[in-house]
């Protein structure tokens, strides 16, 4: 299925009318379902669907519009509602490629996904963008891309594979369904006039796209300084305080629930309890892995937990399907069941569980009863995407090693705490050993290694640094998933593992590894070193050995390689590592791991 077989409503226009006055016949209706107005905020009884040409043509009582070559399905015992609309999220951090993401989601009920492929741009710029974006054209879930806005994330802080100029926005904003710029990052550099991230902003609103936020800040001033830039969403919000103050001041609050962000239980507080209008709040996954998709769902999971929590369960599909079509400005195609729309239908036994035993898109049923009834394309990307690894020369455990400034036995360092199902850190500091001149880790402490080593250039860049946790007792963790720029992460307890992790990375091309004792535990493999060219089911098995592989070692954390993976990113407080060094988020600058 193609984008090409979707049709504009002024194109088959008279078509539907005719439809609806009965004086053409339907190709699909759905009969006797109870409709899930996300319009009016009710549920009727009762209610007929009929489709044509793609798009809904009647809403009512359809016997009018039923001819011979007509479809007809009962829905007699089941809720009709609109197809889910993902409002952020990005692609590569399933570990799967946009068509294996397709298939695991349209059968959740996810009918469209408005993408960042920023992973992607950081590693190929615009060549990745547009890859991951045309294969996401020719399938039947509705992939529409948010531009990337900071590739790299920070000019200061990190190198990346590649960059995006205010030309590439301006340009990317010509592509069809390109519809706004991706989640402006660098919110200092917004809010203190850089001309680059002024230049996009400036460029998305010329084209009349939206601007997407990421601002994770309780600072107020900067919050409004952001704002009047043109930026007008954000779901980087943890907080009941922080949703309450961005929703006041109009912007569009996206509450995220990922597979280990979780911020619906206290940002929906302002929902249950303050009572918010929420016209201009939606549900988010941003990130997911491939296990949570196969045994929660995708965007249907998040919609649960928010009914969960208290939301009544048509405003929870609201703010999954209209309030996203409006935010973006697409309300009059996508996002509701009425005249007109396109006919991206769930049908659902229990509005509780939010699981559709049938989904429809574009007016023809692609799953029913856990089948799909379509192929998929398949689409395939160039060697050169499929093998991205530059680094400079194979590693040793000596790269590995931090030598102390000073001669005591022992030295004070800033750590990295990371946070279970947080996408924040934490800056710390430790007192450890010094041996020979090198400080130590401290298991102890549960403070071990961390390194960072540049692998798209071959400028044999690496920094060391220490976090705290992962609760790691042996071997070590290796990743090229390492948001945003993507370079080579590795974490562990001893130096041979770390080299042999990292080494063993570079030749299979990136992805995640585990290894123990100099041996392979689990790896995933990857496309530009972030998503796998293998099937959901595969990936899916290897996320669980994956995931397995991390107990082994000692780590009891909640999807930890996701965890991990954001370790690198200096853009959300409060301290990360990049190649270049230790970077606080908080003051924007690179500081020194040993203090004093």
């Amino acid at each position: 299925m193609a984008n090409s077989r979707r049709f504009k409503l002024t194109e088959v226009a008279r078509q539907l009318a005719n439809v609806a006055m009965g004086q053409a016949h339907a190709d699909l209706v759905i009969k006797n379902g109870t409709l899930v107005n996300v319009l009016s905020g009710e549920l009727i009884e009762q209610v007929d669907v009929a489709v044509a040409a793609g798009r809904i043509a009647f809403v009512g009582n359809a016997d009018h519009t039923i001819g011979e070559q007509t479809q007809v399905i009962d829905a007699a015992g089941r809720f009709i509602s609109p197809g889910l609309l993902d409002g952020h999220m990005h692609v590569e951090s399933t570990m799967l490629s946009v068509t294996e993401f397709a298939r695991a989601a349209l059968s959740t009920g996810t009918t469209g996904i408005f993408m960042d492929p920023h992973e992607i741009a950081n590693v190929f710029g615009s060549e990745g963008v547009r890859l991951m974006h045309e294969e996401g054209q020719q399938l039947p879930l509705k992939v529409y891309t948010t531009f990337p806005s900071c590739v790299p994330a920070t000019m200061d802080l990190e190198d990346a594979g590649a960059s995006l100029s205010v030309e590439d926005i301006r340009a990317g904003m010509q592509w069809n369904n390109v519809v706004g710029l991706g989640e402006v990052m660098n919110f200092p550099g917004v809010v203190f006039g850089d001309p680059q991230m002024c230049g996009e902003i400036e460029a998305t609103i010329a084209a009349g796209k939206a601007v997407t936020g990421h601002f994770p800040s309780d600072d107020n001033r900067m919050l409004q300084a952001y704002l009047n830039a043109g930026v007008t969403s954000d779901h980087e919000t943890v907080t009941r305080e922080q949703g309450l103050e961005k929703v006041r001041l109009g912007m569009h609050l996206m509450i995220r629930e990922g597979s280990a962000w979780h911020d619906v239980k206290e940002v929906i507080k302002i929902v249950t309890e303050d009572k918010v209008n929420t016209s201009n709040i939606s549900l988010v996954t941003d990130d997911v892995n491939p296990q949570t998709l196969v045994e929660l769902g995708h965007l249907n999971h998040v919609i649960r937990r928010a009914i969960e929590e208290g939301v009544d369960p048509v405003t929870a599909i609201q703010m999954a399907t209209i309030n996203v079509a409006r935010y973006y400005r697409m309300d009059e195609d996508l996002g509701s069941i009425a005249p007109g729309k396109c006919a991206d239908i769930l049908l659902i036994d229990d509005l509780r569980r939010v699981v559709p035993s049938t989904v429809i898109t574009d007016g023809e049923v692609i799953y029913d009863q856990g089948q799909y009834t379509v192929e998929f394309p398949k689409f395939t990307y160039p060697e050169r995407i499929l093998n991205s690894m530059n680094v400079h020369r194979t590693l040793t455990a000596d790269d590995f090693k931090l030598a102390s400034r000073g001669t005591a036995a022992k030295t004070e360092v800033n750590v990295i705490g990371a946070i279970e199902n947080s996408a924040r850190t934490e800056k710390r500091k430790a007192v450890l050993p010094v041996v020979d001149g090198i400080i130590q880790p401290d298991l102890a402490q549960d403070v071990i290694r961390l390194a960072c080593i540049e692998r798209h250039h071959a400028t044999g860049q690496i920094s060391n640094a220490f976090t705290h946790g992962f609760q790691i007792q042996s071997g070590a963790v290796a990743s090229t998933v390492a948001h945003d720029s993507h370079n080579l992460i590795v974490m562990g307890v001893s130096e041979e593992d770390m080299a042999f992790a990292a080494n063993e990375l570079v030749r299979i091309g990136g992805g995640t590894i585990v290894v123990r004792d100099g041996k392979v535990l689990a790896s995933v493999l990857a496309i530009a070193g972030l998503m796998s060219e293998k099937s959901l089911q595969e990936v899916v098995e290897e996320v669980a050995q994956l995931d397995e592989a991390w107990k082994t070692i000692g780590c009891p954390l909640n999807a930890p390689f996701m965890t991990f993976s954001l370790i690198a990113l200096p853009v959300i407080p409060e301290i990360r590592i990049t190649n270049r060094g230790l970077a606080d988020v908080m003051e924007f600058k690179l500081i020194d791991v040993e203090i004093g």
